[in-house]
């Protein structure tokens, strides 16, 4: 079987990975389509630590080969969407209503994947990037089978992470502002969420010119272009005088997290969506944040449970 792995060193693909069969509460998925999310290059370059070998890949979408015991949401020949949301269920988190928390998922990879006699972690509990993987019943989402699979794919993490991070973590209002930092696959889809979300003003801040035209079909009504703007905070400032309710970071770069901190109006919020290194520190005016702002983390949208 093919897939993409990194040892450590370097990123191969390779066509003698092996899969174990789905056990009790698990689905063998066929993956048709995957997109590259940037996390995964963070995975290589020591941005996201992970034990290693690992197979990469993490936003896909499939057709059902196996079911083990106790799986009867979907079945062979069903076609799914992976989510990387392995959640149990049962701990205190996942009973809280925050299965994005899950104490059982969070850092503990498993190793469904054999090459040369040797274990393999899977990525975010995901491996997209392999001709076949092993998810627990509850990552796979049946879809209908006339959904397109590559369109179906993006759901797994880029669509879920910006919409959700609007919906659920911002609570973005009707008439709200907004500013989105990046206007990448994460940044398109806060984008997209704060025009369903009904935002007012959207601003995109991106420093490629290139993206305008994808910024605004998503949903921006202003676009900055940071890379001829001297001063990127007065030029949206220049749109929303008195700052925003809303500032997404979607870069993972900390002179931006204090840009979005900056950016607020009272009350509002920063949400950090970029992943900077794990050792990487922001900075901000403490004396600012007692005009009711909020620096919110977010993981994969803050979904409620399934």
């Amino acid at each position: 079987m093919r897939g993409v792995i990194f040892d450590g060193k370097q990123p191969q693909v390779v066509d003698d990975l092996e899969i174990r069969d789905p056990g009790p509460g698990e689905v063998l998925v066929a993956v048709v389509a995957a997109g590259l999310c940037h996390s995964d290059l963070s995975v290589i370059d020591g941005t996201i630590p992970f034990p290693v070998p690992v197979v990469l890949g993490h936003e896909g979408a499939g057709v059902v080969e196996a079911v083990g015991a106790g799986v009867g949401h979907v079945a062979p020949g069903d076609h799914v969407a992976l989510s990387t949301l392995a959640n149990c269920g049962a701990c205190a988190e996942c009973d809280r209503g925050r299965p994005t928390m899950c104490r059982k998922a969070i850092g503990m990879p498993a190793q469904p994947f054999s090459r040369r006699g040797t274990k393999l972690y899977n990525f975010a509990s995901n491996s997209a990037f392999a001709e076949r993987t092993v998810v627990k019943a509850v990552q796979a989402v049946k879809i209908p089978d006339d959904v397109p699979l590559p369109s179906a794919a993006l759901i797994g993490c880029g669509v879920l992470t910006g919409v959700g991070a609007v919906l659920n973590r911002a609570e973005v209002g009707q008439g709200e502002s907004v500013v989105v930092i990046g206007a990448g696959g994460i940044g398109l889809n806060v984008l997209q969420g704060a025009r369903l979300a009904g935002a007012s003003t959207i601003v995109a801040v991106d420093a490629n010119p290139a993206k305008e035209a994808a910024a605004r079909s998503f949903g921006a009504t202003h676009f900055v272009d940071a890379s001829t703007s001297p001063d990127t905070s007065a030029a949206v400032k220049s749109i929303l005088p008195t700052g925003a309710d809303h500032a997404f970071e979607c870069v993972g770069n900390t002179k931006l997290i204090r840009q979005a901190v900056d950016l607020l109006d009272r009350h509002g919020q920063a949400v950090l969506l970029g992943v900077p290194p794990a050792d990487a520190q922001a900075s901000f005016l403490v004396s600012s944040m007692y005009l009711d702002k909020s620096i919110l983390g977010c993981r994969y949208g803050s979904p409620p449970p399934p």
